[in-house]
């Protein structure tokens, strides 16, 4: 092997090692200060992603919780309206059986006036027409009665008073 020869592979040999000595010098500078940033990163990454998908989960939660609750309302909402349509009918009810109570004690009320009224009416009726008859009677009476029948009813009497007093 000549110098040249010599020189060539030392050259060579020189090569291949500055080039180990360079990938071992990156590999090197990578793990040291790229490979950490990178590391962070990720793991400031994957913790985002981690929050993320965590609030996520926790919105899906409560959406749940508010879609069950809505539910429940909209249930509630129905069985009130329900119940206020039932307590409407029952307080119409009531009020009308009030109404037609109130309208039969008046009607009998006024019954008992009106009856009460008429035997009143009757008893002013009778009255007067007894009062006329008796009115007309003594009428009648004056225009019969006169000298000739008083005469006959005293001479009558006296005529009946003779024979008890003679006997």
């Amino acid at each position: 092997m000549s110098e040249a020869q010599q020189y060539l592979q030392i050259a060579l040999w020189s090569q291949v090692v500055s080039s180990i000595v360079f990938t071992a010098a990156l590999i090197f500078m990578w793990f040291r200060w790229v490979m950490p940033v990178v590391m962070a990163a990720k793991e400031r990454s994957n913790r985002q992603i981690a929050d993320a998908e965590r609030h996520r989960d926790e919105v899906k939660g409560a959406l749940e919780t508010l879609r069950g609750e809505i539910e429940t309302a909209r249930h509630d909402a129905q069985l009130i309206e329900q119940r206020a349509g039932l307590r409407a009918e029952h307080e119409r009810d009531l009020l009308l059986n009030e109404a037609e109570e109130a309208g039969r004690r008046t009607l009998a009320d006024a019954e008992r006036e009106l009856d009460r009224a008429l035997t009143a009416a009757r008893h002013r009726l009778r009255d007067e027409m007894l009062e006329a008859a008796l009115a007309q009677a003594r009428h009648d009476a004056m225009e019969r009665v006169g000298p000739d029948l008083d005469a006959r009813f005293v001479q009558r009497f006296t005529g009946s008073l003779e024979p008890a007093t003679h006997g």
